[in-house]
């Protein structure tokens, strides 16, 4: 707890009982299985009991946990127990009840300690003790707490001191992972790594011979953020993809203005979709503007096995990245948990209109010599016919023996390399005219499309393992609807000086507009084709010229 406190939430703001069940329902219907009520302090909720209770009815839940201070645990758990409560987490930062009144700001250790015995007794196994440990608070008492481990049925979970408002962060004070294992092992030379799930955040070790185990959660040194399955609804009812991250979306607001089951999933969908790679550096941690770990209340999982409902499993779902290969959420919720590779910068382009039905066209131009964030509007040059050119009968990227092999280009003379490619994406006609008069919720589609393929034609090389790395002196990308077969045509090019072509990039780059439009499109229909991804020319290569017939 920070010495000054922190503001409580009015009441008003509060997720009301009816509010947290609505989205729990939403939640369990898309795939999560499970639910786990944690700080402030859920017990203090008169309603708490009734809560766990109506969550134990969802069909498909299979989880509930509560992570708690442990004050009043011992007096509440056989009701909580009764309504359905099947997992428990305690936070218990020392052993010392001196020390315990300083960090938690009050009286009551002997009270939590109650209650990890009551846990014990009515069954709860393991009971799970989170411990933060901090350098000059509390790292002298973590042999005490694997001592715990000896005759209780005890996870001990020792994690890294994390930067959040309100706990003066202070790298100093953090105690690493691997600086915690060894002093243990000193101590326990024997003490043997246990196999962890794909999605857990925790790695865990064991003493022979002790019944409970301990746990290590590396957020800072080792984070997790590429199995990371997890959500979090703050008690005000604010969305967080990310423990770490500032960014939050309001579920209660939308809830109490009347939107709709499938409203709700699309702003779900578009904050998951935000969801970074992996959260920032400690010290940038440290600088963001964030809520106190004590005001972030409900955690919603997906476990590593098949959702219970079967209207999301018989769906064609997409999978979800860093969940277990057998979790999806269904379409609605399909965005994938990756954040955006490059800086989100604003866009500047040009429209004009054409003669016939109104038509946007855009497009987008990088030179070396030109700032590569400015967008301009060029016409349109279709490739001139030809020949086909002289071709290899074997494959370029294979050795003698048949291995994957990257090209040696060093001998090769640095020529002037010039490709286009093209890709159309088959809109149909209600996303077709929601593009056509720049009205999807997402923002202009096009030109986010534009940026897109430049983006990734300067990304090839990271995206295709055998592709060298090109220095692309210039790069343009088209985008021109047909109202005719309700589409948009994407070509892309690229020009090099160099010993190698760029027709890779080339084709990255109308491949990934056209993802990109999908994308943009895709809360609009499912309907949407991509086609007729093609190299249409490519010049300055040792076996000549090449332009499609």
């Amino acid at each position: 707890m920070p010495e000054e406190g922190v503001p409580l939430t009015p009441k008003a703001d509060l997720l009301t009982t009816e509010e947290i069940l609505t989205l729990a329902r939403l939640f369990v219907k898309e795939g999560v299985d499970k639910i786990r009520l944690t700080g402030g302090e859920p017990l203090i909720r008169p309603d708490v009991v009734d809560i766990v209770a109506q969550l134990h009815r969802l069909e498909g839940l299979r989880t509930i946990g509560i992570t708690t201070n442990g004050i009043n645990l011992a007096r509440l758990l056989p009701q909580l127990q009764k309504a359905g409560l099947s997992a428990i987490n305690i936070s218990l930062d020392t052993l010392v009840p001196a020390k315990f009144e300083f960090i938690v700001r009050r009286k009551g250790f002997h009270k939590v300690m109650e209650g990890i015995h009551k846990a014990i007794e009515l069954g709860y196994s393991p009971v799970k003790v989170n411990c933060v440990v901090m350098r000059g608070l509390n790292e002298d008492e973590l042999l005490d707490f694997v001592a715990l481990t000896e005759g209780l049925p005890l996870d001990v979970r020792f994690i890294e001191y994390m930067p959040f408002d309100g706990n003066k962060w202070n790298f100093k004070k953090m105690v690493s992972y691997k600086e915690m294992l060894d002093t243990l092992r000193q101590q326990w030379p024997e003490l043997e790594k246990l196999p962890e799930e794909e999605s857990s955040t925790a790695k865990a070790f064991k003493v022979p011979g002790f019944r409970g185990q301990v746990s290590f959660i590396t957020s800072m040194s080792e984070h997790f953020c590429g199995t990371c399955n997890r959500l979090r609804i703050t008690a005000d009812g604010n969305l967080k993809v990310c423990l770490f991250g500032n960014s939050e979306v309001s579920l209660r607001d939308h809830l109490r203005v009347g939107a709709s089951e499938e409203e709700l999933l699309q702003i779900i969908g578009a904050a998951v979709g935000r969801k970074k790679r992996q959260h920032a550096g400690m010290f940038s941690i440290a600088q963001m503007k964030n809520r106190p770990m004590i005001l972030i209340e409900l955690l919603l999982m997906l476990q590593d096995s098949p959702p219970a409902i079967p209207s999301i499993s018989s769906q064609d779902p997409f999978r979800v990245q860093g969940i277990g290969h057998r979790v999806s959420f269904s379409n609605q919720m399909a965005t994938l948990w990756k954040g955006c590779q490059g800086p989100r910068t604003s866009l500047l382009a040009q429209r004009w209109l054409g003669s016939g039905p109104p038509q946007r066209h855009c497009s987008s131009r990088l030179d070396s010599d030109t700032n590569p964030k400015c967008l301009s509007a060029v016409s349109r040059a279709p490739a001139t016919p030809s020949g086909p050119p002289p071709t290899s009968d074997q494959l370029t990227h294979v050795d003698a023996e048949g291995r994957a092999a990257m090209v040696d280009v060093g001998g090769k003379p640095d020529t002037e390399r010039v490709a286009v490619a093209s890709a159309v994406v088959l809109l149909g006609p209600v996303a077709f005219k929601l593009v056509q008069k720049n009205q999807l919720k997402k923002g202009d589609a096009l030109v986010v499309a534009q940026l897109a393929g430049v983006q990734a034609a300067k990304q090839t090389s990271q995206l295709i393992p055998l592709c060298h790395h090109v220095a692309l002196s210039h790069v343009e990308v088209q985008l021109e609807l047909d109202s005719t077969r309700h589409a948009v045509g994407i070509q892309a090019s690229c020009r090099a000086r160099g010993p190698t072509g760029v027709e890779m990039e080339a084709l990255t780059a109308a491949a990934v507009a056209a993802l990109t439009l999908y994308d943009m499109c895709k809360a609009v229909s499912r309907d949407i084709v991509l086609g007729e991804i093609k190299l249409i020319s490519k010049t300055g290569g040792q076996r000549g010229d090449f332009h499609r017939t």
